[in-house]
């Protein structure tokens, strides 16, 4: 059984005649075998004495991954949503100055115009950003990558051509052109 704890029976004799049980240490916790839920805690029943918890640490140390996005386009990424929040709640107050008939209205339609303008402004500076950001860093190169695939035989070929030339060189440096026999 993969991925279950496996229940073993051990030779010998506890106090009340059963044969005694533990729970195999290399097998994953949770799941499978007897006791259910004791086996997710550690729970190691053995005969006789006290049962045994295994203590486990609450959470697992990971190292931190690589931010998806670069720097410098998260931080035109946030003042965009800024500009964008700004500009939904003025719209929403030149609409409710609108509706309550105040005087104003006219300024925050002016605002939300203006806000409009610069939430657009914001929205292409992050798309503005990310290719400016690639063109200067280049994009994310995969193992699967089939460009480098590519370069990878190139350059593979040029050292085989490279190689191939020098052999040549040799061969007529020794004065023997290409002779393969001895004569």
């Amino acid at each position: 059984m993969t991925g279950t704890a496996e229940w073993r029976e051990t030779p010998g004799k506890s106090g009340a005649g059963h044969a005694r049980t533990q729970w195999d240490r290399t097998a994953p916790r949770g799941g499978g075998g007897p006791g259910g839920d004791e086996r997710r805690y550690g729970y190691r029943p053995y005969g006789g004495d006290e049962p045994r918890y295994d203590h486990r640490p609450l959470w697992v140390e990971e190292p931190a991954r690589r931010h998806p996005v670069p720097d410098p386009v998260r931080a035109a990424a946030v003042r965009a949503v800024l500009v964008i929040a700004v500009t939904l709640i003025l719209a929403m107050v030149a609409f409710l100055c609108a509706l309550a008939g105040s005087w104003l209205a006219f300024p925050m339609v002016m605002a939300g115009v203006a806000g409009t303008v610069v939430a657009t402004w914001a929205a292409v500076d992050v798309w503005v950003t990310r290719q400016v950001w690639n063109q200067r860093h280049g994009v994310i190169s995969e193992p699967s990558s089939t460009a480098r695939a590519l370069r990878r035989e190139r350059r593979a070929r040029r050292r085989e051509e490279r190689a191939a030339r020098r052999e040549q060189g040799r061969i007529r440096r020794r004065g023997g052109a290409g002779q393969l026999s001895h004569s």
